[in-house]
């Protein structure tokens, strides 16, 4: 089965259960201070997890582009990938248990759908375990399937399974799921496939055989009916919600007998490029590795680049993880013997298998061709030097922290890469030494990105709904003081500060600053109402609402009128009144990056 029978396959399953069909969000999260890319299906729905109306309804069904780098060192094996496509059905309310776990099944093994061999499925379900009591209705709905198919279905005794078992007990680690530390969770069941049955009946732990690559998880329904709060309560949420997820790549792996994701359709032709481009081949074992690296890094990185925010290589937040995509790829390009510059011709493969799909990679072709060829260039120019430089500094097989800040900031090496190139050659370096100077020079920090690259949810307080509708107002008064050309590029709010990234090449003079903190004041102290309404999105556009995230919604969008100063397409939550607000401050105007300007403002 192709990519594309499997997606159109997965949705209208779910169309023929009563879900709307919404669109894939952008890799880039709004208004999501805790992580900097989405990183799950659930992240742009979490408005209506925590009770929201969608425009769509109660139930949907999408197919969202996911970047997750907490699992980079894990790129190369047979299953981590850094770009992957998250198939997800879900419930605001509507259905729970019951329906979300017999429709996985059905979709799973009718002949119509995908048509697995339901001897070959083994299921898990939560345990029980800190005063979160056992899912057994979960496990009961599981034993009436079975008991139907007349599968012989055990459950599993301290996670050892055999040719009887097929419900496996787990814990929190394993079977409840949340995506940081707050917000919506629940209990899951996940549903995983032997891939190599002739190897003889099952035998052993339950992890184990998982690592071992004989089973491979292919469906997570997750049973979200609670809210993590930050003192570590578990409330129930107003709704019970389903959020499920069935990986794309995996599926296509399990559906086509292959034993890893690379095999696929997804890797194959960028594994040809690269072996025109070395002359290695990608089946010689010293080879693989770096092959899967190259491949994953590029596509991620041509992702990144095609989204409408126009992310750059840099040395902080996104632009950092981008940067050090583009170069880990070019470092192993080199390790292969590729000596000329050719991240561009690994891209222009991934623009023509996915564009079809996300057609944002084509229309920003030009733009991501460009920045992978001088992030390359750049790169290509300094890492001879840099590699001289670490071979001076490792004596003694040591590197102090100043040092790799060196390789850092002069020689572009990321951090990362210094400690990959020192593991490799037995090298120890002082990490607390690079922090700190890392810190000194107000650059992102290791400890927070990597906190910032697990995932978390948005702050939905009333502080951060009111910064939210700060930014409408803020956008109108930059329209109207720097002229109709500016859009929004981005936005990260807390309950404590508003930032906002819009298009303008130039610095704004402290006159314009003044005059935009004037404006949104006086429409606060109007008092006005904010008001709320759904409709088509071609009528939203017609009436001239602005917004850059209107996509992710569909053909049904909100639109928020401020009287008759500000008119946005946005998914919310807002104020309901702009004297709520208090007083607008605007503290920093700075560039962003190439085109893009970024304000830093307070509500006082």
């Amino acid at each position: 089965m192709t990519a594309k029978e499997l997606r159109e396959k997965y949705i209208n399953f779910f169309l023929s259960k009563g879900h709307k069909h919404i669109p894939s969000a952008s890799l880039i999260p709004e208004n999501d201070p805790s992580v900097l890319f989405t990183t799950a299906g659930m992240h742009p729905l979490v408005p209506y997890l925590m009770g929201e109306i969608h425009p769509g309804g109660k139930k949907v069904v999408d197919i969202q582009k996911c970047i997750r780098t907490s699992d980079i060192d894990e790129v190369g094996d047979n299953r981590h990938l850094t770009f992957f496509e998250m198939m997800g059905n879900w419930s605001f309310g509507d259905y729970f248990k019951k329906e979300a776990i017999e429709w996985s099944w059905e979709f799973l093994t009718g002949s119509k759908w995908l048509g697995l061999d339901p001897q070959r499925i083994y299921v898990t379900v939560f345990k029980g375990e800190e005063g979160i009591p056992k899912d057994d209705e979960s496990l009961k709905i599981w034993q009436n399937i079975f008991k139907k198919e007349g599968i012989t279905h055990e459950i599993a005794k301290n996670e050892k399974i055999d040719d009887t078992t097929r419900i496996i007990p787990l814990g929190k680690e394993d079977n409840f799921w949340i995506a940081g530390a707050t917000g919506p969770c629940g209990a899951d069941t996940e549903m995983f496939y032997d891939i190599n049955p002739q190897a003889g009946p099952l035998d052993g732990k339950f992890n184990e055989l998982v690592k071992s690559g004989r089973l491979i998880e292919i469906w997570n329904d997750v049973f979200m009916e609670f809210d993590k709060t930050a003192e570590g309560k578990y409330v129930p949420l107003k709704q019970q919600n389903v959020d499920t997820g069935m990986g794309l790549e995996r599926t296509i792996t399990v559906l086509n007998g292959f034993d890893n994701v690379f095999q696929t359709e997804f890797f194959q032709p960028l594994f040809k490029e690269i072996e025109k481009l070395s002359g290695k081949k990608y089946a010689d074992d010293e080879n693989t590795r770096a092959f899967r690296i190259i491949a994953d890094h590029i596509k991620a990185a041509a992702f990144i680049l095609a989204d409408p925010k126009g992310i750059t290589p840099s040395n902080v937040d996104r632009g950092y993880v981008l940067r050090r995509l583009i170069r880990r790829a070019v470092r192993y390009g080199k390790l292969l013997g590729i000596k000329d510059i050719f991240t561009f011709k690994i891209a222009e493969h991934v623009i023509k298998m996915y564009q079809d799909t996300y057609p944002e990679l084509h229309e920003n072709k030009n733009f991501i061709i460009n920045q992978l060829t001088l992030e390359e260039e750049k790169f290509d120019k300094t890492i001879n030097n840099g590699m001289k430089e670490f071979e001076k500094i490792s004596h003694d097989k040591n590197i102090s922290g100043k040092e790799a800040f060196v390789l850092f900031s002069t020689y572009g090496f990321p951090f990362e890469m210094t400690k990959e190139i020192a593991q490799e050659k037995g090298i120890k370096i002082n990490e607390k030494e690079f922090d700190d100077e890392f810190k000194k020079h107000q650059e992102l920090s290791r400890t927070a990105s990597a906190g910032m690259f697990k995932g978390g949810l948005a702050d939905t307080s009333d502080e951060t709904k009111k910064l939210h509708t700060a930014a409408h107002l803020m956008l109108a008064a930059l329209r109207k003081v720097l002229g109709p050309d500016v859009y929004q590029k981005g936005s990260n709010i807390t309950a404590e500060r508003l930032r906002f990234d819009f298009s303008y090449d130039k610095k704004m003079t402290p006159e314009q600053i003044k005059e935009v903190e004037d404006l949104v004041n006086e429409k606060i102290k109007e008092k006005i109402p904010v008001k709320m309404e759904e409709m088509d999105t071609e009528k939203a556009k017609k009436e001239g609402a602005t917004g850059v995230f209107g996509h992710k919604y569909g053909d049904r969008v909100k639109v928020y009128t401020i009287g008759n100063f500000s008119q946005e397409i946005c998914g919310g939550p807002h104020a309901e009144n702009t004297s709520e607000l208090g007083h607008f401050h605007i503290q920093k105007e700075e560039s962003s990056s190439a085109g893009v300007r970024r304000i830093k403002a307070i509500l006082g």
